[in-house]
């Protein structure tokens, strides 16, 4: 089978204070499906937990985000999270603390 790509969600999370790079991450997936209302699963003979759902997160420390934390804002589908550099760290004044944000881009694919 092959996977073809129905639909690609875009959204971006900020944690404001704790520098929790998982929070930013969460934020900024739900922010993307928070958006869309999928209404064409039985048009194509599939359910919701035919999706497999690849998550892409741009954070300033990948390796610090929790991805099964990440992978539980999704209701359905078989997900796989992979996470980059990239977002954004904005320290405050004293250095002691900073805005996290981060963004997603939530693939979903189904085989045919």
């Amino acid at each position: 089978m092959t996977l073809k790509r129905y639909i690609t969600e875009m959204g971006m999370g900020v944690d404001v204070h704790g520098k929790d790079y998982t929070n930013s991450a969460k934020r900024a997936v739900s922010d993307a499906i928070r958006h869309s209302s999928l209404n064409f699963f039985s048009a194509l003979k599939k359910s919701p937990h035919d999706m497999k759902i690849t998550v892409m997160l741009g954070t300033p420390q990948p390796d610090s985000v929790d991805k099964e934390a990440v992978a539980k804002e999704l209701p359905y589908g078989k997900i796989h999270i992979k996470t980059v550099l990239g977002g954004l760290e904005i320290p405050n004044e004293d250095g002691n603390d900073s805005i996290v944000i981060s963004n997603a881009a939530v693939l979903v694919y189904f085989d045919e």
